[in-house]
């Protein structure tokens, strides 16, 4: 059986998506990042990166979010969230990579600098700054998504399914205000009924915890 190591609202989330939308079964088993579980040497062991998730699919192991997303996507292509054509197969890599470079990267040093660093190695600064960066680059999103329903082509692929994660990180630090197409998007989205559980789901959860 598949297990998934990580826990909500990490980017685990990204990958407990595509597990739920192929209805795969798999065992999860939470790593406490916040008390430092994942520099424990049973997870280096699988993650010398020490951040979740990690996969692991008997003897293969995975990490980094998007690549498990893929992996996952590849290994049942029944489900059909890979493209058909070469042509929107490499569309689809685009915007994944677009997302986790152009989108997701400054969202990240938003985290670090407001509540993951400790408060003296924060700057302030650098938060409006990554927040201005990140709202250019919704923008570029925001003028794709006119009038379409998916990332790519005409059905759901697994660009979707990173986009809606990444857009609800975006939609908690409210930098969707200004783009329509990706609200409606994001909305349309979490309205799957596969769909897992929002990040601020995924925070409640962790102080009832």
């Amino acid at each position: 059986m598949i297990k998934l190591y990580g826990t909500p609202p990490t980017r685990a989330l990204r990958v407990i998506w595509l597990l739920n939308e192929l209805g795969v079964e798999y065992e999860m088993l939470p790593i406490d990042v916040a008390n430092g579980e994942c520099q424990e040497d049973r997870f280096l062991a699988l993650n010398p990166a020490a951040k979740v998730p990690v996969l692991v699919d008997g003897e293969h192991v995975l990490t980094e979010s998007a690549a498990i997303q893929l992996y996952l996507a590849d290994k049942y292509p029944e489900a059909g969230f890979i493209p058909d054509t070469v042509e929107d197969r490499g569309q689809m890599h685009r915007w994944i990579f677009f997302l986790m470079t152009e989108i997701e990267q400054p969202l990240w040093r938003i985290a670090r600098h407001t509540f993951v660093y400790p408060e003296s190695k924060r700057i302030p600064q650098d938060v409006e700054l990554a927040k201005q960066e990140c709202s250019a680059m919704l923008a570029v999103l925001e003028k794709h998504m006119a009038d379409r329903e998916f990332m790519v082509g005409d059905r759901v692929s697994v660009a979707d399914f990173n986009a809606a994660y990444t857009l609800d990180w975006a939609n908690e630090e409210e930098l969707l205000k200004d783009t329509p197409n990706l609200k409606n998007y994001l909305k349309s989205m979490y309205a799957r009924p596969a769909a897992p559980m929002t990040l601020a789901e995924g925070f409640a959860a962790m102080e009832t915890q």
